[in-house]
């Protein structure tokens, strides 16, 4: 994973600094709260609707163990004890007194952490695939490219106050685990038939009120331009993005809008960006730059191919399936990435306690030379894992609580805080994961129902991701009280999934009890029509919503009788 040097560990302590200051200034009553608002959201810190919130920048997913074991710390002795890992390869905690703020950014530039940039009208942090540089299916390593452009768009005095928030994603794989069709841009690496490395580049991506995949702008542009391209593609957006709308400020809704218009915009002043850029090589990323940040991303010191191992057919069956589930090929023969689940009964998805992540980064160093990830799905992924090692592993993963052998099912739900924490949220989305996870506690079943993504979120803005749900829950105000849609037959993008598509919603909103019977209507009505091998996915496209929506509303009467 990439290594700070002494200009970005002092870039990071300044920056810690100056929010001190800031900070400080602010108390004093010498910065406003309108002035200050900016300052801080630009350092990751929201106010929430009980508690300060803070979004620790994870870019494109990577850790080790000293800053998770640090991240740890800071749960226990600042928060409630707990972090929140997001679909964005954030973590977030929601109880630091802001009087605390100064000390937690301190801390966390001790060990290369930061809250830059992982809030407000800017340039988010850079997310992409969690198998990244390990994916068997890979053509190009995408972290490199995602470092710098990090790097590129970390306080660019040009794009700090942009019409509204603007998200990339990148990956180098064939399958598609990073939701790339749903952000601002999208990028996927590919190799031309001369063997050049270069981005095929989709812009205006993004969920929300208005759910849009992005468009293909670019279907191949060489590596080296790609700052170029992000400028071109940043700045028009900058110069003819609403401002006077919250609800359209978004590219999305200037692309929608303008359409080729757009598109010829910033190939206009892409071509005026190379051009001045002749000569001066301010934009295009110089090879020995590339090759300097690409240094980082080697396999660790030891890491070479090993003999394969079969699974003994005697196996435990909770190992089988832990093996099926939570266990992914590599590039590297003789090892494996590993899954460690961060969705089991008791604990809000995506959550995790101090110990937990204490237990999760010694695991990174017991068992994969001290590198985690955070993935899209909000689970945690140990990258080097030797294969003879995963019985030990699995017995320790199974001793933390990370062993759930439910990667892709059910039950490994993605679900946003909701209107216990965030503010602009319009229902609780906890409850109703930790009623579906109750109703869908047997393994047997879960694992007979197969794949399914279950996205929930607390309201419009998508943190959750229910768009791209396979079923989708959302949370919406009917007359002061908790409703939840449900919607099916969204995708994300993956070879499972199929094309990025927004899922359809399936008739009013549901009451909070309902929900889960709901989902079971749905899912009894998926087993009884499916075709044998038939994924869930797979059964909706074929025979459509009619008969899913009549199972559903079959049961709200069901319900409303009793």
């Amino acid at each position: 994973m990439y290594a700070y040097n002494d200009f970005d560990r002092q870039f990071v302590r300044q920056r810690a600094a100056q929010f001190r200051d800031q900070l400080d200034r602010h108390f004093a009553g010498e910065l406003p709260e309108d002035d200050f608002r900016a300052l801080r959201l630009q350092n990751g810190w929201y106010v929430q609707r009980h508690a300060p919130m803070l979004r620790v920048a994870v870019p494109y997913g990577e850790l080790n163990s000293r800053q998770l074991h640090e991240l740890a710390a800071i749960a226990r002795e600042f928060d409630r004890g707990y972090g929140h890992f997001t679909t964005r390869q954030n973590l977030q905690y929601n109880w630091i007194p802001l009087t605390q703020a100064a000390d937690v950014m301190d801390r966390l530039a001790a060990v290369d952490m930061h809250g830059i940039q992982t809030s407000g009208n800017c340039i988010r942090n850079i997310t992409s695939d969690a198998l990244a540089g390990i994916a068997a299916d890979e053509h190009v390593d995408p972290r490199p490219y995602g470092e710098v452009m990090r790097q590129w768009s970390t306080l660019h005095p040009e794009f700090a106050f942009l019409p509204r928030k603007f998200k990339i994603a990148v990956s180098g794989a064939s399958e598609d685990r990073a939701a790339i069709g749903w952000h601002d841009v999208g990028l996927q690496l590919l190799k031309n038939q001369a063997g050049e490395v270069g981005f095929r580049v989709q812009v205006g991506g993004g969920m929300g009120r208005t759910p849009i995949i992005g468009s293909v702008i670019r279907d191949f542009l060489p590596w080296n331009q790609i700052l170029c391209y992000l400028e071109a593609i940043v700045r028009v957006y900058n110069r003819y993005g609403r401002r006077d709308n919250l609800y359209k400020a978004r590219i999305k809704i200037l692309v929608k809008a303008e359409g080729q218009k757009y598109f010829d915009a910033v190939e206009a002043e892409f071509t005026r960006i190379l051009q001045e850029d002749v000569g001066a090589g301010t934009q295009l990323i110089p090879q020995a730059e590339f090759d300097r940040i690409a240094a980082s991303f080697v396999r660790p010191a030891g890491v070479q191919a090993l003999a394969e191992l079969s699974t003994p057919a005697d196996a435990p069956l909770a190992y089988a399936r832990w093996l099926q589930r939570n266990v992914h090929a590599h590039q590297v023969p003789g090892y494996r990435a590993v899954t460690l689940s961060l969705k089991r009964a008791g604990l809000p998805p995506g959550d995790a306690t101090a110990d937990q992540m204490d237990g999760a980064a010694n695991l990174a160093t017991d068992f994969s030379h001290g590198e985690l990830r955070v993935t899209h799905d909000q689970n945690l992924l140990l990258p080097w894992v030797r294969a003879s090692d995963l019985p030990k592993l699995f017995e320790a993963a199974r001793a933390g609580g990370f062993a759930t052998p439910n990667i892709g099912l059910l039950t490994d739900m993605i679900n946003c805080p909701g209107g216990d924490f965030c503010a602009l949220a319009n229902a609780r989305s906890i409850p109703v994961a930790a009623a579906i996870t109750e109703r869908f506690a047997d393994l047997d079943e879960i694992h007979d129902i197969g794949d399914i993504d279950l996205h929930i979120s607390g309201c419009i803005n998508s943190c959750g991701h229910h768009h791209s749900g396979h079923i989708g829950i959302l949370g919406v105000d009917k007359d002061g009280s908790e409703w939840y849609q449900v919607s099916l037959g969204g995708s994300d993008g993956s070879t499972l999934s199929g094309d990025s598509v927004p899922g359809k919603v399936i008739g009013p909103s549901f009451a909070a009890e309902e929900v889960p019977d709901v989902i079971e209507a749905v899912i009894d009505t998926y087993r009884a029509e499916r075709q044998a091998g038939e994924r869930f996915i797979n059964t909706v496209r074929r025979i459509g919503l009619p008969a899913f929506k009549a199972a559903a509303d079959a049961q709200r009467h069901l319900t409303a009788a009793h």
